[in-house]
């Protein structure tokens, strides 16, 4: 009884995610709560209050199973509530060293060096991708960059296209970061998986990753080189492609702390890395720090929370929402039933390579589902039937990232629109081009958590 609730539970979570008939917060608690409150109903907690109160199971009545779902609920809130703080501060932060204007030096002087070469210019729209989106957010990656490039590709005639696919891959890749949210789903639903160890793991393949796209840059421009040759731009050209969209954001820059900034944010990155500090007290007190140095007045410093906190806080309750889900669908015993069932069904000789699968599995899993369906649905179920084979939950954890090297092509994610419309490219093509080049993001992924061993290939 206890497998068809928890399967009809997580068909029913998908189906509810995908057509958008639930916004996905709303799903992570709502759903769960229904269906495990069905099950009190059912008599399925029985044995589990009888062993936590210590009292007979024919004691145990309704009352009692309903009222441990509240328990439930709480202990997975516990689990993810340091995540949810970890993401708040360090998409906070990262936002407001945007806003200062940290990142305007290399912006302007990769604009500058490209002047009229192609190479160039696509090398510097890959590097400048990469860089905007260690905030984690497509959306602002997509408007910082198109701002920035789309005068001079249309000045010097170059294809739109290239432009769209070197921004969409640079930001697969940074979106692994523990702060992006797949990296964040998982740490959220995978109990023992923390931030430095999943990103320790994942920074080989994610270096390899961009050294690759580099290449591609690299390739592609010398295709435009040849077709379009180099042209020359005027200063006022340069100087107009590097203007500021709007007085209001002119005001936020601090050009004079550009150098403070970039020692702030470089020392927190390494040692988030070394795991010199806990994740959590490093953003925390890099973004005090950083509100503090860069706006002096309350207002000001007011502001720059509110206006960055939209982002922030859709990430943070998505994780509070899986932390309920995992709390009730694990204490619940519907997590077991559902991966024995999988197991069940899957032979015996497969599970050597429970790695490669996940890995393999979460390629078309994280384009067709959303990451909320994918991450909260299926991961959880590949997870306990992984424990089963010998791995753990770190190893299936990267192996279900892998995957990502394809989901920012889906038409599921909404940011996507805003690049497509910005471009004017056209959703199939550009999904084709950009596939081309995910493949190898991809292989790469998984070569290199094989080689490090951070993914097992087989046990």
């Amino acid at each position: 009884m206890i497998t068809i609730l928890a399967w009809a539970m997580i068909i029913v979570f998908m189906i509810l995610v995908m057509k958008k008939i639930l916004q996905p917060f709303t799903a992570l608690v709502i759903v769960p709560l229904v269906f495990t409150i069905f099950g009190a109903f059912a008599g399925l907690y029985k044995e589990q209050v009888a062993k936590l109160n210590e009292i007979p199971v024919a004691e145990v009545s309704l009352w009692d199973q309903i009222k441990i779902v509240g328990d439930w609920t709480v202990q997975g809130l516990q689990k993810t509530s340091t995540t949810a703080i970890m993401l708040l501060f360090a998409i906070l932060f990262f936002s407001i060293m945007l806003n200062a204007g940290l990142f305007d030096p290399l912006t302007k002087f990769i604009i500058k060096l490209a002047k009229g070469d192609p190479l160039k210019v696509l090398v510097g729209t890959a590097v400048v991708a990469a860089m905007v989106s260690l905030n984690g957010d497509g959306t602002t990656t997509t408007l910082i960059v198109c701002t920035a490039f789309l005068p001079i590709y249309k000045k010097l005639n170059l294809k739109i296209m290239n432009l769209g696919v070197l921004l969409i891959l640079m930001n697969t890749i940074m979106n692994l970061l523990p702060w992006g949210g797949p990296t964040a789903r998982v740490i959220s639903v995978l109990e023992g998986v923390g931030e430095q160890e999943i990103l320790v793991a994942l920074i080989p393949g994610m270096i390899v990753a961009i050294i690759y796209m580099l290449g591609v840059a690299v390739y592609l421009g010398f295709k435009e080189r040849k077709r379009v040759g180099v042209q020359k731009l005027t200063d006022a050209d340069l100087d107009a492609l590097m203007a500021v969209a709007s007085p209001e954001e002119e005001a936020l820059k601090r050009p004079n702390l550009i150098w403070v900034n970039a020692i702030l944010t470089i020392g927190t990155i390494v040692m988030l890395v070394m795991g010199t500090f806990p994740s959590v007290f490093l953003f925390l007190l890099a973004t005090t720090l950083a509100l503090l140095i860069n706006y002096k007045k309350i207002s000001e410093q007011k502001a720059r929370i509110q206006d960055n906190a939209g982002d922030a806080l859709q990430v943070v309750i998505l994780v509070i929402g899986a932390g309920i889900f995992m709390g009730l669908f694990t204490n619940s015993g519907m997590s077991d039933a559902l991966a024995n069932s999988l197991i069940t069904f899957m032979p015996e000789s497969f599970g050597r390579f429970w790695g490669l699968i996940t890995a393999i599995v979460s390629a078309p899993g994280t384009f067709f589902l959303s990451n909320d369906a994918f991450y909260y649905g299926v991961l959880p179920v590949f997870a306990e039937a992984g424990f089963k084979y010998g791995y753990t939950a770190l190893e299936i954890g990267i192996a279900s990232l892998l995957g990502q090297a394809f989901h920012l092509l889906s038409p599921l994610v909404a940011f996507i629109y805003l690049l497509l419309n910005l471009t004017g490219l056209d959703m199939g093509e550009w999904q084709k081009e950009s596939a081309k080049w995910a493949i190898g993001i991809f292989v790469i992924f998984i070569a290199m958590a094989a080689i490090t061993g951070a993914v097992p290939l087989y046990k």
